[in-house]
């Protein structure tokens, strides 16, 4: 009998600790269910549809899509969107990866320097746009202030297509840099410290230590870095519409898949063909992170 009333007293205890879980996730899941994926299910719906303005949807089937696949400027926002990824997704987790190792050793200060690499996440990004736009301004920016006296001629950065886009990477990575560094400490911390002394014993150097050991055991975080900063890449916009104007020059060769939605979306009032081009940027990052999750088995290595 005290048995059962013991089980009887559990199973009460974890009733309630559940119950208190549940209601602590509650907001959070409650504003995921309402803010994005009920925002995922009227965009599929809008891509089949025509709304303009505040009319309501007319149903035109693959009308939407039909326009979308034979539209030149999709696919240069497209090409642009791929560009600035393969500039900021290799360099920025690989300057992330260095700067995790370099504040995960034994220095002085290192929590200075954390906090230091990590200011431009805890900052707004109009802030951070603002800033930079100032530093590239071709006349008085700080950049070629530097340039000029140095003897090296003033760069046009935002305004010449060739520069434009380097120069919204080179955003790009300078604030992702703080946010993965952090991700990718905590997977240096789970690392065994008796691995590297047996390393040490066995003569091994950093270098071998970093590739036999560090690079294998922090592959796991890694990889889960390379996944959330190829996502966020893909869907740059803020630093676009910062940074760039519209009449200018080099705005084509920047112009990325988001800001083409926001344009079509919230400018020209079209959200049936705003949501067809969404639905398409998700397919893309869907499909990719698949390839991603089939390619992990050669590279990652978790520990059982």
């Amino acid at each position: 009998m005290e048995t059962a009333k013991k089980k009887v007293k559990i199973g009460k205890r974890k009733r309630t600790t559940y119950l208190y879980g549940y209601l602590f996730i509650a907001p959070t899941v409650i504003g995921v269910m309402v803010l994005n994926l009920w925002s995922v299910i009227q965009s599929f719906y809008y891509s089949f549809n025509e709304v303009k303005g505040f009319a309501a949807p007319k149903f035109i089937g693959l009308a939407n899509y039909a326009r979308l696949f034979g539209d030149a400027e999709i696919w240069r926002s497209i090409g642009n969107t791929f560009l600035y990824s393969l500039i900021t997704v290799p360099l920025g987790v690989l300057l992330s990866l260095v700067v995790a190792v370099l504040l995960n050793a034994k220095i002085k200060g290192k929590g200075v320097f954390r906090c230091i690499y990590f200011l431009p996440v805890v900052s707004a990004p109009a802030a951070v746009a603002l800033v930079w736009k100032w530093l590239y301004n071709k006349d008085y920016g700080l950049i070629n202030e530097m340039l000029s006296a140095i003897g090296i001629g003033r760069i046009d950065w935002l305004g010449k297509p060739s520069m434009a886009l380097i120069s919204v990477a080179i955003v790009g990575i300078w604030t992702m840099v703080g946010y993965n560094m952090v991700i990718l400490i905590a997977g240096l911390q789970d690392i065994p410290k008796g691995l590297y002394e047996a390393a040490e014993i066995d003569g091994a150097g950093p270098f071998a230590k970093f590739f036999k050991i560090t690079l294998p055991m922090v592959s796991p975080t890694l990889f889960f870095v390379s996944v959330t900063t190829i996502i966020s890449s893909l869907q740059v916009f803020d630093l676009i519409y910062m940074m760039m104007k519209p009449s200018s020059p080099a705005f084509k060769s920047v112009e990325s898949i988001v800001y083409l939605f926001y344009r079509y979306t919230f400018t020209s009032y079209n959200k049936g063909y705003g949501s067809a081009i969404v639905v398409l940027l998700f397919v893309i990052i869907l499909f990719i992170t698949f390839i991603q999750m089939k390619l992990q088995k050669k590279w990652v290595h978790y520990n059982d």
